[in-house]
């Protein structure tokens, strides 16, 4: 638990979406990557997660993929800061929603801290002499999710609440976009900058 909450990639995108274009982007870019950890977890729990944790290569695809994908994602953020009440105004409409769930999928998917903490921390308590250790591997990756939605809905929420502070003024609503969009590219640098197993 104290793994999931500590403050990764996804915590700092989901962030960073909150600061942006508030709060249904952020709670849509909550179920979104949470479905994208999902989606490694049930990798993981059929062996793939396994190939990942062994092969520098491919670890290191994914976290720079990741990485690039969070710097695309900031610089749009920035580049948009001046007409963050526009965005607000889309943020309602359903193609709003399902581009917010798309994008944190991929952050999802990509996220270095996923694969180590399902690749590497959740086998640990894995029973294998009460067999079924894919069926154990899925159950503890789901209560790992679920662990880390509520922790992800908890951010953004309170990410949320600071911005319609902010949003009282075009000013700040600008300044806004601006330190979301910075958050974002500077997480995605230094997550290409970093060793692929920190985080």
């Amino acid at each position: 638990m104290v793994l999931i909450v500590i403050p990764g990639p996804g915590v700092l995108f989901v962030v960073g979406r909150a600061l942006a274009h508030g709060r249904s982007t952020a709670l849509a870019s909550v179920a979104g990557h949470s479905a994208g950890n999902y989606v490694l977890a049930v990798c993981v729990a059929f062996g793939i997660g396994a190939i990942v944790e062994r092969s520098a290569a491919v670890f290191t695809v994914i976290r720079l993929a990741g990485a690039v994908y969070l710097v695309w994602l900031g610089i749009m953020a920035f580049r948009r800061r001046g007409s963050l009440a526009r965005v607000l105004t889309e943020a309602a409409e359903p193609r709003g929603g399902v581009q917010s769930v798309r994008e944190g999928f991929l952050v999802g998917v990509t996220n270095p801290k996923g694969v180590i903490l399902f690749a590497a921390v959740l086998p640990q308590f894995v029973d294998r002499a009460a067999g079924h250790v894919t069926a154990q591997m899925l159950i503890l990756s789901t209560m790992a999710v679920l662990i880390g939605m509520a922790s992800d809905i908890c951010y953004g929420m309170a990410a949320s609440t600071v911005r319609s502070w902010f949003a009282r003024s075009p000013r700040r609503l600008g300044l806004v976009g601006g330190v979301g969009g910075l958050a974002m590219i500077g997480l995605g640098v230094t997550l290409a900058a970093t060793g692929g197993r920190r985080n």
